[in-house]
């Protein structure tokens, strides 16, 4: 089974995650990355973010350095901005085709998720949804509980999807 995580990250608790989850299961990694990027810092990153996440933009993103059709399974990750996933995924979904993929989706947030995971869903219509899960803050709060937390969720991901196979 050839696997990937393919995330968005701007602060680094989405990469921490991405990074356990793929070395965990031994996936390939896929970074999104904007061809520009909102600044991390500050309040005005919480005003661009939040409007580009409702208005819904599709950020051109630097080029996809894989084919993602050649995977099996695919994790896919994003921070949590304004109750949904940011923007580069918005991106990811418009121009790669999920159908009949098998996903598991993973957040990071600072307070509450929301409804990301149905959001997710819903633009992944065509795919199997594997597992879901988020973290808070990973990098503030009991990092190593929720890498913990992140290796053991994969693995479960994949032995439900090996169990099924066989």
């Amino acid at each position: 089974m050839k696997k990937l995580v393919v995330f968005y990250s701007l602060e680094g608790n989405t990469r921490r995650i991405a990074e356990t989850i793929a070395k965990a299961v031994e996936a390939d990694l896929l970074e999104l990355k904007p061809q520009t990027e909102i600044p991390s810092q500050g309040f005005m990153k919480y005003v661009w973010g939040g409007r580009a996440a409702m208005m819904k933009t599709q950020p051109e993103l630097c080029p996809i350095a894989c084919d993602i059709q050649s995977y099996d399974v695919i994790f896919i990750g994003t921070p949590v901005w304004a109750w949904t996933y940011a923007p580069p995924l918005n991106t990811l979904f418009s121009t790669q085709s999920f159908s009949n993929k098998k996903v598991a989706l993973f957040c990071c947030h600072g307070g509450g998720k929301g409804k990301i995971f149905d959001k997710m869903k819903t633009a992944l219509k065509d795919s199997q949804v594997l597992g879901e899960i988020d973290f808070k803050e990973p990098l503030k709060n009991n990092t190593e509980a929720n890498i913990e937390k992140a290796k053991n969720w994969a693995e479960n991901c994949c032995k439900l999807l090996s169990t099924a196979c066989h």
